[in-house]
């Protein structure tokens, strides 16, 4: 008579530590952190109009992180019986149970505490206050003010998620300047045909949930229409950087061809309101703001090297 295997006491600890540690990242939503922080080192290129020193920026890059997790952390606390409703986020760590409310709300709190001491020891106080209060923006105004009382909360809310470039100026000069405040601008108002693109893709979820997203209380048609609004908006904005920081021809080129890209897809969007049109612009949203920023480095050094 055979008996099954019994696995090592060993390796049954190396799981259950390797699933905590999954689920403790998780909580953090890595994917969103990488997006804040593509704005944050173009940022910095701008301002020291080169490559600043390495140790500035992973300092930056590591309290940024930490912030935004901890930002992230505490939202998924708030939002955990939102999550649990809507198909595309029942499997984060709260919702499935991998990690409980209170253990998840200290970790997030102690990740803020940790930036803010970070920052302020390795870069600034100015980088350290404006890390943190993106975060205590991001809880208090949009998770537990806005986001489930009007269809304007990614609007204003969105604004948390345009301060690392300030974070990434103020670390290299110590104060924020006109350029600083305009790259806030591109991001402040990429933030609404992003989100929305994807709140047309999970309309329903968002409905089942009750969130007053606007594709779900104004319908995917005015939303589209809303979107393609903004987009224009955008993309002038994006061209306000050339007098605002001196800008050259790289940065010129990519803000030209990149918005003509957005304004078309946001246009397909306003005639097709289909989930398809929607994720195609949502797609293209992540890869326009990654190139952009990466447009504003590389004209940044061409120009120093002139």
């Amino acid at each position: 008579m055979s008996t099954a295997p019994v696995p090592a006491v060993g390796a049954t600890s190396i799981a259950h530590w390797r699933a905590r540690v999954q689920a403790y990242v998780g909580l953090t939503k890595p994917r969103i952190i990488e997006l804040l922080l593509v704005t944050t080192v173009p940022a910095m290129v701008l301002a020291d109009r080169g490559f600043p020193s390495p140790w500035l920026v992973l300092a930056v890059l590591a309290g940024g992180t930490m912030a935004a997790g901890g930002a992230n952390t505490i939202n998924c606390v708030l939002d955990r019986d939102i999550d649990e409703m809507m198909r595309r986020t029942h499997r984060r760590p709260l919702p499935a149970g991998s990690v409980t409310p209170r253990a998840a709300l200290r970790f997030g709190i102690a990740l803020e505490v940790l930036a803010f001491a970070w920052l302020w020891a390795s870069v600034n106080l100015l980088a350290a206050t404006l890390a943190v209060g993106a975060t205590a923006f991001y809880v208090f105004v949009y998770t537990m003010w806005l986001k489930r009382t009007t269809t304007q909360n990614i609007v204003i809310g969105g604004a948390a998620g345009a301060v690392p470039v300030l974070v990434g100026w103020a670390a290299v000069t110590g104060r924020i300047g006109l350029p600083a405040w305009v790259m806030f601008a591109i991001v402040f108002m990429w933030t609404p045909p992003h989100f929305w693109a994807l709140a047309m893709k999970y309309r329903d979820d968002y409905a089942a949930a009750g969130v007053p997203m606007l594709p779900v209380v104004a319908g995917p048609k005015a939303a589209a229409r809303q979107i393609l609004a903004y987009s224009v908006v955008l993309v002038g904005v994006t061209l306000t950087l050339c007098p605002a920081a001196k800008m050259g021809p790289v940065y010129l080129v990519a803000a030209v061809v990149l918005g003509a890209r957005f304004l078309r897809c946001a246009h397909q969007l306003s005639r097709d309101n289909s989930s398809r049109a929607a994720l195609r612009l949502f797609s293209f949203s992540i890869t326009y703001l990654g190139l952009l920023f990466m447009a504003i480095a590389v004209d940044a050094v061409i120009q120093r090297g002139l």
